[in-house]
């Protein structure tokens, strides 16, 4: 074959260039792998230098460096060839993954609460029917959620009401997850061998983050650029927030995630669809956020009913068995939550940046209003192929509005980045780390509303990079590169 022939085929015309071609490739591989393993070891490092409480500028300082050497995995690995990238991206993600095994819970208690239920039911008892300091349950204590002695003054430990030491966050008051979430937890129960405490969890979190990464990759390569799939998926399956929350601290988020996945990625508007995304709504709410990207560019009323109706009537279902037990009871501790956590009429512990220009009355209704109309036009202008670019847009922007001090929200934003690419809203995440870690290094400052602010900035700028003229110039260097 001569060299013009070669070249219309898209082969090199000669071996020296194939070689060279070859040798940067290779060396992006082995800069990935370097990559990845300082993250793997930097995630070991920083879950065993201690907890929130005792060591926050340290976990601080950790997190910076994994979110660092993340940023430059996930960039490098987009000059690797697709094969090799897949690879490393599964590798990575077991790695990353098992590191978050590295330790007992460091920054949340919430797994505590997680183990409690699944012991509760595993008894033949409704979780929402008593809170864990109830005298009805006290035959279900044991020496580690219920350590006796001491000063009860150690990380994530608490007193009830009634003086009992626990590790369970909001030990007099019923359980606030959803059903499908205590299925998983006396799933686990089920499965764990006496005596192992935290691990089944984490492991866990672990299964559910992999899994997670093997869905994107099958969904990128169905329905996107086969080129670009691994690339995209390791925007996951290597972000510091998967092992730190979805492994160490075991939440139930991360289910919530890969079932709005398979929602967005596997089905189309319809009754499957709806289903699977009710059964994330029944894990945590949050997932309601993403039914209008589900809804996105649909004209048929029976397609966006059959979608809605089956959310519903899976969520409802789920609750049968509990309501069943428990009646009323299985809103649980969540009215309650919802209150202490500022979300409120009138409270300021939320709204951050909308209470920059409204009053502190105003900014809550401000904020359903705004997300409302969003809401409604990804749903009338919103891209069918791509559900989860206004999935993405509609829950980044709520946790924009309100600013939840929590990172692990944000888990489900960081799912629906490694499916659209829009990398600019992982800020989100690192502002609520930010604030959830700094509050009580930071003081003085408004920290919560300069955290979001800085995000928003952040996907403002991004947003602007890939419409405006710095895009079509780097569109254009590209093209004379290649002629």
């Amino acid at each position: 074959m001569s060299d013009t022939a070669a070249a219309q085929h898209g082969s090199p015309p000669s071996g020296r260039p194939a070689a060279a071609n070859r040798t940067p490739a290779r060396l992006r591989t082995v800069a990935v792998a370097v990559l990845l393993a300082a993250l793997t070891a930097v995630v070991i490092g920083t879950l065993r230098a201690g907890d929130s409480q005792s060591h926050p500028g340290r976990l601080l300082a950790g997190y910076a460096v994994a979110w660092t050497l993340f940023a430059a995995a996930a960039w490098a690995v987009r000059g690797v060839p697709a094969r090799a990238a897949t690879a490393l991206v599964l590798a990575g993600a077991a790695a990353v993954a098992l590191a978050g095994l590295a330790a007992p819970p460091r920054t949340s208690t919430d797994m505590y609460r997680y183990a409690w239920d699944g012991r509760v039911q595993a008894a033949g008892t409704s979780p929402y029917a008593h809170p864990p300091a109830a005298p009805e349950l006290a035959g279900l204590r044991d020496a580690w959620l219920f350590p006796a002695g001491g000063s009860c003054q150690g990380w994530g430990l608490t007193r009830t009401d009634s003086g009992v030491c626990t590790r369970i966050n909001r030990p007099d008051v019923p359980t606030i997850y959803p059903p499908v979430a205590e299925g998983w937890f006396v799933t686990v129960h089920a499965l764990s061998p006496p005596g192992s405490r935290h691990k089944p969890l984490q492991a866990g979190g672990a299964l559910l983050a992999f899994a997670t990464t093997v869905a994107l990759l099958a969904v990128l390569r169905r329905r996107g650029d086969p080129r670009r799939a691994p690339a995209r998926a390791a925007l996951w399956a290597w972000c510091p927030a998967v092992p730190f929350e979805a492994v160490d601290n075991a939440h139930i988020d991360t289910l919530g995630v890969l079932l709005t996945v398979l929602a967005l990625g596997t089905a189309t508007c319809g009754a499957r669809r709806g289903a699977l995304l009710g059964a994330a709504v029944a894990v945590k709410l949050l997932p309601l956020l993403t039914l209008p990207g589900a809804l996105s560019g649909e004209r048929s009323p029976a397609r966006v009913l059959r979608t809605v109706s089956a959310t519903a009537a899976v969520v409802a279902l789920a609750y049968v068995p509990y309501v069943a037990a428990s009646g009323a009871g299985v809103l649980g501790y969540l009215p309650g939550y919802l209150e202490e956590e500022g979300y409120e009429p009138g409270d300021v512990h939320r709204f951050a940046l909308l209470r920059l220009l409204l009053p502190d009355t105003a900014a809550g209704a401000a904020a359903v209003a705004l997300l409302a109309l969003l809401a409604l036009y990804v749903w009338w202008r919103g891209d069918p192929a791509r559900p989860w670019r206004g999935a993405l847009l509609v829950t980044g922007a709520a946790l924009l509005l309100v600013s939840p001090n929590y990172p692990w929200y944000s888990l489900l934003v960081v799912g629906l980045v490694a499916l659209d690419g829009r990398w600019e809203w992982l800020a989100v995440t690192l502002a609520g780390t930010v604030l959830y870690l700094g509050g009580g290094l930071l003081t003085g400052t408004s920290l919560q509303t300069c955290a979001y602010g800085a995000a928003a900035g952040c996907v403002v700028v991004g947003a602007c990079l890939r419409a405006g003229p710095p895009r079509r110039l780097l569109d254009g260097l590209r093209l004379r590169s290649r002629t």
